[in-house]
């Protein structure tokens, strides 16, 4: 089964035995938090008349990452006033006019606009042109701005054709940034490169859906073929990324199974319900969610884990995002054939019974919940 094929989506959380009116209760009040709740609850905030941001409240930013999620949220579920906002304040205020990187996009920026850097993050400009051409096959394309196919594809061809791309032109894998030569597992997203594929340049359709096939080929060399866990950023050959001239950039150790990294699982996950291009991808998602089976940790009533090597090395240090871990772990199942079994619902059950997060972390923690919610409720799809 694949639903680019055959249009079916399946509900996980039916079939794990949930009533689908609590689903759709649970995904409408989920938006409503994120969007629309109290200010120590929402992570959206709208701006004068025709803007909004998602914000980063662990970091008090807006990041690339968190409004091209926003968008993505907002063009699944039919919101487009918030999706035409937080577009029109990622271009008003995070858009590169000049320098190496015109042309992409600001990865973080205070929130009253005022850039802080001066390069792009790959993972948040693969979400912005996913979010945009699904918009303009949802939606139709509108006007200037809210021309929105045309906006994805000029970013999708100056990623791959430009003298500064964000995929390497000798192997097709996404870069961590521009500059360097390694990988975040994370950021691979196969299913995108095959709706890229489908809805951008006729003259590229080739070029992505091989960066398709070597995404998924890349993905079960990341993944440890024991726990189904990969790094945070990796090496060209999967490898996690352990250089010593980086051991203090970017924020400390990457070569763990920590934050960046729980997403890959979702990945793969959403990559098989669309596509169902390789079964291997049910054994890795299935070794990950049997590692973490019995790893849940309550503390004061709150969910948390120790961290990992990605051979299954346990650390003392704690996860910064247990609620994400749970989200991502119960959408891999969407990476499963037939009937799920005890440890599949395990899965769900844990994810299902856990409120979204509060708190000064909740930010990415909710994203990836919304995310899993929709996912496994049938409400991830594809519009073309």
């Amino acid at each position: 089964m694949a639903a680019f094929k055959d249009g079916i989506y399946r509900n996980i959380l039916a079939e794990a035995g949930y009533d689908s009116k609590e689903i759709e209760d649970k995904l409408n009040e989920w938006f409503n938090t994120m969007f629309y709740g109290a200010d120590d609850e929402r992570v959206y905030f709208p701006v004068g008349d025709d803007m909004g941001y998602f914000t980063d409240t662990g970091n008090n930013d807006v990041r690339t990452e968190g409004m091209s999620y926003g968008m993505m949220i907002c063009v699944q579920l039919d919101k487009k006033e918030e999706f035409d906002r937080i577009w029109k304040w990622t271009l008003t205020y995070m858009y590169m006019e000049e320098g190496r990187n015109a042309g992409y996009f600001c990865w973080s920026n205070e929130l009253d606009g005022r850039k802080r850097f001066s390069g792009p993050a790959p993972d948040g400009e693969e979400f912005f042109i996913m979010s945009l051409l699904f918009a303009s096959a949802r939606w139709g394309d509108g006007e200037g701005i809210y021309e929105y196919s045309r906006y994805a594809k000029e970013l999708m061809e100056r990623a791959v054709h430009s003298k500064n791309p964000m995929w390497d032109p000798n192997n097709h894998y996404i870069k961590f940034i521009c500059e360097c030569d390694w990988t975040d597992p994370s950021y691979h997203l196969p299913h995108f490169y095959e709706m890229y594929a489908e809805l951008g340049d006729e003259k590229d359709k080739e070029l992505w859906k091989e960066t398709a096939a070597l995404s998924r080929d890349f993905l079960k060399k990341a993944c440890h073929p024991m726990t189904g866990m990969c790094a945070e950023y990796a090496e060209y050959d999967g490898s996690p990324e352990k250089r010593p001239e980086f051991a203090n950039a970017f924020g400390g150790r990457h070569d763990w199974f920590y934050s960046d990294a729980y997403r890959t699982a979702a990945n793969i996950g959403l990559d098989y319900e669309w596509f169902g291009a390789d079964k291997e991808e049910v054994n890795i998602t299935k070794k990950l969610r049997e590692f973490y089976k019995d790893k849940c940790i309550m503390e004061n009533g709150e969910p948390t884990f120790h961290i990992y090597e990605i051979d299954g090395t346990m650390l003392n240090d704690k996860v910064l995002h247990p609620y994400g871990l749970i989200a991502t772990n119960a959408a891999s199942t969407l990476a499963t054939d037939g009937k799920l079994d005890e440890t599949d619902l395990a899965a769900v059950k844990l994810f299902w019974e856990l409120p979204l997060r509060k708190g000064a972390r909740r930010y990415y923690d909710n994203c990836l919940q919304i995310f899993a919610l929709m996912a496994l409720s049938g409400n991830y799809r594809l519009f073309r």
